[in-house]
């Protein structure tokens, strides 16, 4: 069971995997976004490539909590994932996960363009793995 983590972005959508048994987060290529047809395909060849059975798609919610127009476009988004793929989207809140990524990218002393080429695979690897401790915590709790 493989759960795709996406953060969606105007010009390029991070991506992210689980491993097999959901307890860890790899980046995937990032995804040039052209149009949401060929944004689709681009992700449904993920899905197919991984067997994905979930999908979880940042939520970009401002520091406050309230929806932008940004979170807008994710649940526009996430509508949209639903309905082509058949499978279950979550939305993460996905507040701070590009500065978490780019600390963590400035702490391994990447330069700012390199930052730039992997800051939005690794805010999807952030997203995913948020959601994925989350859920281990919740088991842990249940036992």
């Amino acid at each position: 069971m493989r759960i795709l983590g996406i953060d969606l972005g105007e010009k390029r959508i991070g991506i992210s995997i689980s491993d097999e048994l959901g307890i860890t987060a790899q980046g995937l290529p990032t995804i040039n976004s052209i149009n949401e047809i060929e944004d689709l395909n681009n992700i449904k060849k993920i899905i197919d490539k991984y067997g994905v059975t979930k999908i979880i798609l940042g939520l970009p919610k401002n520091m406050n909590g309230s929806l932008g127009r940004q979170a807008q476009k994710a649940m526009s988004f996430a509508e949209k994932l639903k309905s082509s793929f058949q499978l279950s989207v979550e939305l993460e809140d996905e507040r701070l996960s590009t500065s978490k990524a780019e600390k963590f990218l400035i702490e391994t002393d990447r330069s700012r363009k390199k930052r730039k080429k992997v800051i939005d695979k690794m805010s999807a690897v952030i997203i995913l793995q948020s959601f994925l401790d989350r859920r281990m915590m919740n088991r842990e709790i249940k036992k």
